[in-house]
């Protein structure tokens, strides 16, 4: 068993965090009624790609089509043009294509709520999949980032290697409770205070529960 207080972290994160700008997809779940398909779409675009630049382009795409239907009526160049210049842009108007058609195809043009049926969708890895469930759905999921595994790790609560590794140890120890949040809150504070190089641990608010693991020097 881990030594460090999960408890006693979440509940300064959740006190804490909400002074910081939310998270692009975390906001969206709210502001977009758990609109899955806005979610789904939104968080393939924001893969290698700054929140800032999704916030600008996921909104130009959706008020050209916002459903699965709407989607194929573009051409994949006019999706490009639409998501350009978010990294990858091309492959994922290719992608996005692709998904809609299996949406309509396979679910009725709605998006599954189900793990492994999202997992079958192209360009949708365990990230993408869990945040579509905790997101769109209100379903309990862990979604795991560089920000989850680094600071899980960094805190000493996970000693893992990969994402994929620390989001099945954290499905053993985590409490159920924490599932669907603890990537908001992991992801605002790796953002703006625990950076991956020389974190900002001089104002952390966990600053005295952290291992600091890894970290070589910091602020």
């Amino acid at each position: 068993m881990t030594g460090f207080d999960i408890h006693a972290a979440m509940a300064i994160l959740r006190a804490e965090m909400p002074h910081f700008p939310k998270p692009l997809i975390d906001g969206m779940g709210e502001e977009e009624a758990r609109n899955p398909f806005r979610i789904l779409i939104a968080t393939i675009l924001s893969l290698r790609t700054k929140d800032t630049m999704t916030a600008v382009v996921a909104p130009r795409l959706f008020a050209a089509a916002d459903t699965p239907e709407k989607m194929l009526a573009l051409s994949e160049d006019e999706i490009a043009a639409l998501i350009y210049p978010v990294g990858f842009y091309r492959n994922k108007a290719r992608t996005i294509r692709t998904i809609c058609q299996i949406l309509i195809d396979q679910y009725g043009g709605v998006v599954p709520a189900n793990l492994d049926a999202l997992l079958a969708l192209p360009g949708v890895g365990r990230k993408t999949a869990n945040l579509v469930l905790t997101a769109g759905f209100d379903l309990p999921g862990i979604c795991v980032d560089t920000h989850v595994h680094r600071i899980c790790n960094r805190w000493g609560y996970v000693q893992t290697r990969t994402p994929e590794e620390t989001e099945m140890r954290l499905r053993e120890i985590l409490p159920q409770e924490y599932w669907k949040e603890i990537n908001g809150l992991l992801v605002t504070l790796g953002q703006n205070i625990c950076h991956p190089i020389s974190p900002r641990c001089s104002v952390c608010p966990l600053a005295h529960l952290c291992a600091r693991i890894g970290v070589e020097r910091h602020r």
